[in-house]
């Protein structure tokens, strides 16, 4: 796994969409995992975490990736359940506002149980377990996030 330097990263979103892996993670309350994110896009809002699939990377190897790094856990993909396929769309990037930044996001559901004081804080900087009746009419969820319980929104 490879990460580019910064200015060849913004020439890639600039001229390509990403391809990124969500994480709905339902405690056995019913309730899902949002953090409150650092970075733009989507900066200041609560969102599923997640992140990029890099040059090279197998699904699976992303999968047990992020989960590590967003949920401070390596969680095997086969514990999860595809929910499918979105196109989320941003206004800015994750630099400035100056191009929008368009992600095609592989969703997948986790039931777990997590202690929130020992998730990582790199691109979040707060968490909460959200009953999902409370997330959809929540402003300060981002709509990405509500999709992932609706039908609207879907790719393909």
């Amino acid at each position: 796994m490879s990460w580019l330097d910064q200015q060849a990263f913004r020439t890639v979103i600039q001229h390509t969409p990403l391809v990124a892996i969500d994480l709905i993670v339902e405690n056995s309350a019913g309730e899902i995992l949002l953090g409150k994110r650092c970075n733009r896009p989507a900066q200041g809002q609560w969102f599923v975490p997640g992140g990029r699939i890099t040059k090279d990377e197998t699904i699976p190897a992303a999968f047990s990736r992020l989960t590590e790094v967003e949920l401070g856990l390596s969680i095997p993909m086969v514990r999860a359940l595809f929910q499918g396929v979105y196109e989320h769309h941003y206004p800015d990037n994750f630099i400035d506002e100056s191009f929008s930044t368009h992600y095609v996001v592989l969703a997948y559901h986790l039931s777990m149980e997590l202690d929130l004081n020992e998730l990582p804080v790199d691109q979040h900087n707060a968490y909460r377990w959200w009953p999902q009746v409370a997330l959809l009419v929540a402003e300060e969820v981002h709509r990405h996030t509500k999709w992932y319980f609706g039908t609207e929104h879907r790719a393909g």
